[in-house]
C-alpha cells in the first residue's frame, strides 16, 4: 500500500482513521451513520493491510487540518441546508438529497428501513396500498429499493414504478398514513414532513438496478398503459453503455473502484466504443491483459453480464452523488 493518502479512496482514509481512534470511538462514529456509509467503511476495515506508520499520521494530520477549518455555528435552518447543499451540490443532485436529510431527520420509521434486508422491507409494505409501497421505494436507495421491487409480483411492479414516476410530492395525509403503517411495525415513529421524493428520475434510478428480465418486463407494461410516461423513463434511465459519456479521468476514478473480474464480466455485453474508451484509461499492460481475457473467455450468461454490468453502475452512482464524477444519461438464459 502506498503511503501517499492522495491515490487512497474516501472510505479507505476513513478507515484507516477509526481503525487508529480505538474499538470505542469508531464504534461511537459508526453509530451515528447511516447504512451505507457503515458498509463502506466495515468494507474498506476488513480490507485493510500493511498500513504504514507514514500512511497513518498522514491520515490523521490530514483530519486535524480539516477539523480545525470547521466551526459549529448551532445554525439548525432548513432553509440553510437547503442553500449550502444547492450551492454544493447543484439543484438537481441536491434536491434528493435535501429530501433524505430533512425527512430522514424526522422520520425514525423511514430510517429504520435501510436497516432492513429487501425481503423483510417487502413483508412490512406488501398489503399496503401500492401508494405508500411507492412512497417508501422513493425514500429508499435506488439499489435497495430495486431489490425490494423484485421481491414483489411482476403483476404489481409496473403499478409500482408509474407511482413512483408520477409521484409528485407527498401530500401530509400520505405521509400522514406512511407514518402510522410504521408505527404498527416500529417503535418511535414521530410526524415527518412534507417531501419531494419520487418522480421519473427516481423510478428510472430504480429500474437501473434490477435485473434485466424485470426491467424489460416492467417497462414493457408501463409502455402499454402509458407510452408517454414509458419514453421519459427511458430517457433518464443510466444503462451500462452510457458510460461512453463519462469524461476520461471520471472512467479512471471508476476504474480505481471496480474489481478486474468484475470488469471483465461486465464488458462482454458492451459495446466496441465503450471496450476502446476504457482500454485507454488503463495502463498499458492492463490493457492487453484484459483485451487477451475478453478474446479468450468462454461464453457466459446475460444474466452474470448484467449483473456485473448493474453493480458497477451503482459504484458509479456512488460517485456521481459524491460529485467524484459527472455521469450522462439515457437510456431461457442468453449468451455472449
Amino acid at each position: 500500500m502506498s503511503d501517499s493518502i492522495a491515490e487512497l479512496r474516501g472510505a479507505d482514509r476513513a478507515a484507516i482513521l477509526l481503525l487508529a481512534l480505538g474499538e470505542k470511538d469508531a464504534a461511537t462514529i459508526l453509530s451515528h451513520m447511516g447504512p451505507k456509509e457503515v458498509q463502506d467503511l466495515g468494507l474498506a476495515m476488513a480490507s485493510m493491510n500493511n498500513v504504514s506508520t507514514e500512511q497513518m499520521e498522514s491520515v490523521m494530520r490530514s483530519f486535524v487540518q480539516t477539523l480545525r477549518g470547521q466551526t459549529a455555528l448551532g445554525v439548525d435552518s432548513d432553509e440553510y441546508i437547503r442553500s449550502v447543499l444547492t450551492e454544493a451540490l447543484g439543484s438537481d443532485k441536491a434536491g434528493g438529497v435535501i429530501d433524505r436529510i430533512l425527512l430522514g431527520r424526522n422520520s425514525k420509521g423511514l430510517e429504520q428501513l435501510k436497516w432492513m434486508d429487501s425481503r423483510s422491507i417487502a413483508e412490512v409494505i406488501r398489503l399496503e396500498h401500492p401508494q405508500i409501497i411507492a412512497i417508501v421505494l422513493s425514500f429508499l436507495e435506488p439499489d435497495q429499493a430495486a431489490e425490494v421491487l423484485a421481491e414483489f409480483p411482476e403483476r404489481v411492479r409496473p403499478d409500482i414504478i408509474m407511482r413512483i414516476a408520477t409521484l409528485d410530492g407527498i401530500q401530509p395525509t400520505a405521509l400522514q398514513e406512511l407514518d402510522q403503517i410504521l408505527e404498527k411495525q416500529f417503535v418511535g415513529a414521530t410526524k415527518v414532513k412534507s417531501s419531494s421524493l419520487g418522480g421519473v428520475k427516481t423510478a428510472a434510478n430504480i429500474l437501473n438496478l434490477v435485473e434485466g428480465a424485470i426491467e424489460n418486463s416492467v417497462m414493457e407494461q408501463v409502455n402499454s398503459t402509458d407510452q408517454d410516461l414509458a419514453q421519459e423513463i427511458q430517457d433518464n434511465m443510466f444503462v451500462f453503455d452510457n458510460l461512453i459519456d463519462v469524461d476520461d479521468r471520471g472512467i479512471q476514478t471508476l476504474l480505481r473502484e471496480v474489481a478486474s473480474d468484475q470488469l471483465l464480466l461486465a464488458l462482454r455485453g458492451s459495446e466496441e466504443i465503450l471496450k476502446e474508451k476504457i482500454f485507454k484509461n488503463m495502463s498499458k499492460r492492463a490493457a492487453e491483459m484484459l483485451r487477451d481475457d475478453l478474446e479468450a473467455g468462454a461464453p457466459v450468461r446475460l444474466s452474470d453480464v448484467e449483473a456485473a454490468q448493474k453493480e458497477i453502475l451503482t459504484v458509479a452512482r456512488r460517485l456521481s452523488d459524491a460529485g467524484e464524477i459527472q455521469l450522462g444519461g439515457a437510456g431461457g438464459e442468453e449468451y455472449v
